[in-house]
């Protein structure tokens, strides 16, 4: 941010007031709201019919429908922090971040259970760390 006689001005990356951000935080906001989405989808299968997943002989075997709440409450943490980010607030970009690892983690031990879908939000959850981790350096160049 720069300084003028009124205070903090926003930076080129960074909201007024108000208003929703753009460029790398929205692709950032829109991929965890999906990644949370996905994640809630999945924990739901999970636990209204825990028989549609199966891994023989796992390290990281829980009970389907405790997997299943486990993407159900990172889905939601996943969605907050997407609306976070989305409307700039401070606490969305580290939330995202930190939700985004973690909700990284969880999937990585849930590729047995289910690959292709696994893979797929793995790859989402990638991407939006990446874009949070870079959207702040522009605001950083600018000063």
């Amino acid at each position: 941010m720069s300084e003028t006689r009124g205070g903090a001005r926003p930076g080129p990356t960074e909201p007024r007031n108000g208003e929703w951000v753009a460029g790398p935080s929205m692709f950032a906001g829109l991929a965890l709201e999906l990644s949370g989405t996905l994640s809630i989808v999945l924990g739901a299968a999970g636990i209204a019919n825990d028989t549609i997943f199966r891994a023989a002989r796992y390290v990281y075997r829980f009970d389907l429908t405790a997997w299943g709440w486990i993407h159900v409450v990172l889905g939601i943490g996943l969605i907050v922090a997407g609306l976070g980010v989305l409307a700039g607030k401070s606490w969305g970009r580290p939330a995202g971040i930190a939700l985004g690892a973690v909700s990284l983690i969880a999937q990585f031990m849930f590729i047995p259970y289910y690959p292709l879908w696994s893979i797929s939000v793995m790859t989402l959850d990638l991407l939006a760390i990446w874009a949070l981790s870079r959207s702040g350096e522009a605001g950083r160049r600018a000063r």
